[in-house]
């Protein structure tokens, strides 16, 4: 049930519901890449079945045979799986794909890992040089799992730089999406440093993990800061309020390539907005086209920056903004004056209309402050954020030793089993 592109490069058994369990389950399905010599495949889908250690462990001789494999998803693919089983199963797949030479994206999104099954995951990452392209969606990890695998891209960072030295050819890592993990607060400190060890990252994508606005921060200021080539950042579903706000306004002007930022659903609040559209209207992200901060609680006052800015030139790019569900009605006279503006752009250049232009749907909006709310006084503001920056202070410092404290005896005994698990694979390949 192989279904190929028209060059023969793609291998798909794709959202077919099979249940694998054993290796005489498995062969009639794969027979196409049973040949001699392999097939030159360069994509292979698995995603959407379900498959058993026996099952995993046939299919791994023939990943390996296959040298110019370059994409593999692996995502859904052991559903009714017992957890004792998971790791098993990884482990044969994981090892395999280790010795696809050419291997730069791999998809393992909706398998349960959690803190119990990482370990093969944390021991590839380690050690797959050639990786480009890592995706992660809702696997259950947790904040303490989820730092594994942030420490493991920053053992991978030095497995890169090492193979530099040696005079190989080595890519950056340039996508991390790690979304749906419950990642929180707790892991961010060993995220950022994984970011800062990663400096040509392009597309990080980490929404709906339950950071709140003492982690944003840290991942913004001691990690995303230093990835100045970032085109795309989606935090939605995250927590901001004014420390988060302050953080992104202080950074993102250092990313001038930055095409889409999605802040959607993170409590941005009024004042956090206007912090964050000052920042975007100084010019450092002409080139942003998409900008998505729809229910984060954006008032009149930060609606009427969000226009300047546009207007202004800061943001002479934009072609997208999503707004609904924030605190102003849906006819206010800087809406309509923004849609106009990304309308002609639209025109300008001859784009279709769709979801790449204008301005969403405002269809759950929230009454309209009050306007002496709008107009609070200044020196009363500039207290007020005194107050909320050494408070944010504290917040992080106490963050990073609960962090220390919390994780690294857990982390420690895990980070054993990871090691021995490396060595493992490498003595594989």
């Amino acid at each position: 049930m192989a279904a190929s592109t028209a060059a023969s490069t793609t291998f798909s058994l794709s959202n077919l519901s099979l249940k694998l369990d054993t290796a005489a389950h498995l062969t009639p399905h794969i027979a196409p890449l049973l040949t001699t010599p392999p097939p030159p495949i360069t994509t292979i889908l698995l995603n959407g079945n379900t498959l058993g250690v026996p099952a995993c462990e046939a299919l791994a001789p023939v990943l390996r045979s296959l040298p110019t494999l370059q994409t593999a998803n692996l995502a859904d693919i052991f559903t009714s799986r017992l957890l004792a089983e998971i790791p098993s199963a990884l482990s044969a797949l994981l090892t395999a794909l280790l010795a696809c030479p050419a291997l730069h994206t791999i998809d393992l999104s909706d398998n349960a890992f959690g803190l119990n099954t990482v370990a093969p995951l944390v021991a590839f990452l380690k050690a797959h040089v050639p990786l480009r392209h890592l995706v992660l969606n809702n696997n259950g990890l947790g904040p303490h799992a989820g730092s594994l695998i942030a420490e493991a891209l920053e053992e991978l960072a030095a497995r890169k730089e090492e193979a530099r030295r040696a005079g190989r050819e080595v890519p950056d890592l340039e996508t991390i999406v790690c979304g749906r993990n419950r990642l929180e607060s707790g892991s961010m400190a060993a995220w950022a440093r994984a970011l800062r060890r990663h400096p040509g990252v392009r597309v990080v994508r980490m929404t709906q993990n339950g950071i709140r606005q003492e982690g944003i921060a840290t991942l913004l200021r001691e990690g995303l800061r230093g990835c100045e080539g970032l085109e795309v950042l989606d935090l939605q579903d995250n927590t901001f309020t004014m420390v988060g706000s302050r953080a992104l306004a202080g950074v993102v002007g250092a990313w001038k390539g930055l095409r889409e930022l999605g802040v959607g659903d993170c409590l941005l609040g009024g004042k956090g907005s206007v912090l964050v559209f000052e920042a975007l209207a100084k010019g450092g992200n002409k080139g942003l086209r998409t900008l998505r901060v729809q229910f984060g609680e954006v008032d009149g006052r930060g609606l009427g920056e969000l226009v300047r800015a546009v207007k202004g030139g800061g943001l002479e790019g934009l072609r997208r903004v999503e707004l609904n569900g924030n605190r102003f009605v849906e006819d206010d006279e800087r809406v309509v004056e923004l849609r106009e503006v990304l309308e002609e752009r639209r025109e300008a250049v001859g784009g279709e209309e769709g979801e790449d232009w204008g301005v969403d749907e405002l269809e759950d909006m929230e009454s309209e402050e009050d306007e002496d709310e709008e107009d609070e006084d200044d020196e009363k503001d500039r207290e007020e954020d005194a107050e909320e920056e050494e408070k944010e202070m504290k917040a992080i410092s106490m963050l990073k030793v609960a962090d220390q404290e919390e994780n690294g005896p857990v982390a420690e005994k895990v980070d054993v089993d990871v090691d021995e698990l490396a060595d493992a694979l490498q003595k594989t390949i």
